[in-house]
């Protein structure tokens, strides 16, 4: 089997600090594989937030997660912070995929790297839905430079 390469850094064109937490460690003492998702979704989450595009609870539309996954490369721990890099590797009618790495401080290769997709869907009966074009032109700035 072909291991696929740790990202670098600059293959994100953002990045949002986690501190890591006491119960994120295992009894190995390395970041449980769990965490890294939940990282993920903080990620991508905080991101939308800051940005004006999470959903109210009461609105229409919202983004759903369809699918995660992720490669390990190399541990994490509590003490430490986390630098996620995020990047959309595609943007479709009714859907985004992230990649996100997962960074130790100071750190210029990634210790994980996750594929986390979001599909736009109506409320109520999770029918996808096309993402608005103002929503469009904010996730376009996570498109890595050319």
């Amino acid at each position: 089997m072909t291991r696929t390469p740790a990202s670098r850094r600059d293959d994100y064109p953002v990045f949002r600090r986690l501190q890591t937490r006491w119960m994120d460690n295992d009894q190995y003492g390395h970041m449980n594989n769990a965490v890294h998702y939940a990282l993920f979704d903080t990620a991508v989450n905080g991101w939308l937030i800051e940005e004006g595009l999470l959903a109210e609870t009461g609105a229409e539309a919202y983004f759903l997660v369809a699918e995660t996954g992720c490669h390990y490369h190399s541990e994490l721990a509590f003490p430490g912070w986390v630098d996620a890099g995020l990047r959309i590797a595609h943007l479709g009618t009714t859907s985004a995929v992230y990649h996100i790495g997962l960074f130790a401080e100071g750190s210029g290769t990634a210790a994980a790297d996750g594929r986390f997709v979001h599909v736009h869907v109506v409320r109520g009966t999770h029918r996808p839905m096309p993402i608005p074009e103002a929503a469009r032109q904010v996730l376009a700035r996570l498109f890595p430079a050319a």
